[in-house]
């Protein structure tokens, strides 16, 4: 039974749901973990960023090397692996670097850089990781040089024809038309 014409006890639809319109002192959106309907489309990404790094000393071909966030543990370093890029994980191991404390500014105060925690990261039986030779050593051509100098020699040449003046035009520029 409705008390007044068009009161129902029931709201007008809203926009948005109250949980995702943002308040002044608020940073991000809060979303409704669940909403009835129709199929809930959501992206969910990480806040976490990794780095491969080269080790400093030998591994064994089953261990990579990452530098990951303070805040990232063994186990979400594991998911983030396995979820993420189906890379199988068999054992994780993790420590903190404490960034060096040496330097000094020009008031003489120390200079700290950041800490950070490195993960080694044991592959599942059977799988072996190596890093990538980023810098090949140049491959010697058959004149005795790199093949990568006689491109450059080439590129030289070709440049030095295209800029060198042409003999018809009697020492007139360029730029001059005639």
């Amino acid at each position: 039974m409705l008390g007044r014409q068009g009161q129902s006890g029931i709201r007008p639809h809203e926009p948005f749901p109250r949980c995702c319109v943002l308040a002044a002192t608020d940073w991000s959106p809060r979303y409704p973990l669940y909403q009835l309907g129709n199929p809930q489309l959501r992206v969910f990404r990480t806040n976490f960023f990794i780095q491969l790094v080269r080790p400093g000393t030998a591994q064994p071909d089953d261990t990579v090397q990452f530098r990951i966030p303070m805040e990232m543990t063994r186990v979400d370093l594991k998911n983030y692996l396995e979820r993420i890029y189906n890379v199988p994980v068999s054992a994780v191991r993790t420590r903190v670097q404490h960034g060096s404390n040496r330097k000094r500014d020009h008031r003489n105060v120390r200079l700290k850089k950041p800490d950070y925690k490195v993960a080694y990261v044991q592959l599942a039986h059977g799988h072996t990781f190596t890093f990538p030779d980023l810098f090949p050593e140049k491959k010697l051509g058959p004149e005795g040089g790199s093949a990568e100098d006689n491109i450059r020699d080439q590129l030289l040449e070709a440049q030095q024809r295209k800029e060198s003046r042409d003999p018809r035009r009697g020492g007139v520029p360029e730029w001059f038309g005639l």
